[in-house]
């Protein structure tokens, strides 16, 4: 999903994560977000997330992480007045994060989220995964 993001929104979005993490000095830690413009995307903002990579048995520590990527992306969208937001499934492709347990994380941080906080009246959950065909 990253790369087609990039792709479509133009080389401003990779000029300006880059801007990003010069100004910050160091990689964004796990869990954490950051947001930018959306230049040539259908949309004003887009949130970029640092999903945990699973590589081996999935801890505690890597359910933490997801539920704090969801938790950060909807903090800065409800601090920039957003009304809604589309997530899609952080760190289930690459990054190896089992499909259920994610989609699991995702729904109960988003519902623990949305009863404090009321910025925030839509979200969307982009859970589109082309799999491969299995050849028998």
């Amino acid at each position: 999903m990253d790369n087609i993001i990039h792709s479509v929104s133009g080389i401003q979005l990779r000029l300006a994560c880059d801007e990003l993490m010069t100004e910050q000095g160091y990689n964004e830690p796990t869990g954490k977000a950051k947001i930018t413009p959306a230049f040539n995307l259908p949309c004003s903002y887009v949130l970029h997330a640092v999903g945990p990579i699973v590589s081996g048995a999935l801890t505690k520590k890597h359910c933490e992480q997801l539920a704090d990527c969801y938790k950060s992306c909807l903090e800065l969208a409800s601090d920039k007045g957003l009304k809604s937001v589309a997530l899609c499934c952080i760190s289930t492709g690459e990054f190896h994060f089992p499909q259920k347990k994610a989609a699991e994380i995702a729904v109960q941080t988003v519902t623990d989220f949305l009863q404090t906080d009321t910025q925030i009246e839509k979200v969307i959950f982009n859970v589109f995964k082309q799999e491969k065909e299995r050849q028998d």
